[in-house]
């Protein structure tokens, strides 16, 4: 098949997504969506998130140097895109997702988030000479998760209760799990 030269884009590059939870100074929850995340091993699994431009939910994991990712369900997409956006400098997106603090770090989390991540930041990359794109290398300190979603079995049962919402180029999509096979047995 014919190969064409095409735009950068992120068309065809699936991200999940995740609502980034951090603490305003004056103690209420903010949360920012995100999709530019992923993982890398450094002497245990370390959660990568990169941030790109002005936001509050940057200003205060630099402030604090914690916060959660939770995963977004089909359930939670209504407010998590609210606070996606809506900037939190300028709205309060406190009352849009009901909260609990984290179990581990000072975090909030969702209560109706199905996976969440409470994060340390480790190191912090910065991308840009103006400071405003960074890159932090987190640890995992605690994963709070649905306790349907605990165990090794059927994972594609467990993938189906957490109905985690992924984004490619601007849309949301629902993952839909059918098992194509298991890493080694495809050759």
């Amino acid at each position: 098949m014919a190969k064409i030269t095409m735009p950068v884009s992120n068309d065809f590059c699936p991200q999940c997504l995740y609502l980034y939870g951090t603490y305003k100074e004056n103690g209420d929850p903010n949360y920012g969506l995100f999709c530019w995340a992923t993982y890398c091993w450094d002497e245990g699994l370390k959660f990568v998130a990169c941030i790109g431009q002005d936001k509050l939910t940057r200003d205060r994991i630099r402030a604090e140097g914690v916060f959660s990712a939770s995963i977004i369900s089909e359930a939670m997409l209504g407010a998590a895109d609210y606070c996606g956006t809506h900037p939190g400098y300028e709205f309060d997106k406190s009352g849009k997702m009901e909260s609990e603090e984290g179990a581990v770090l000072h975090v909030p989390v969702p209560k109706d988030g199905p996976w969440t991540f409470e994060l340390q930041v480790d190191k912090t990359l910065p991308l840009d000479d103006k400071n405003k794109s960074e890159i932090y290398i987190c640890s995992i300190r605690n994963v709070l998760a649905e306790e349907c979603l605990a165990g090794e079995s059927d994972f594609e049962e467990r993938l189906r209760q957490a109905a985690p919402v992924i984004s490619v180029s601007t849309k949301y999509f629902p993952v839909r799990p059918v098992s194509l096979g298991d890493w080694g047995s495809m050759g």
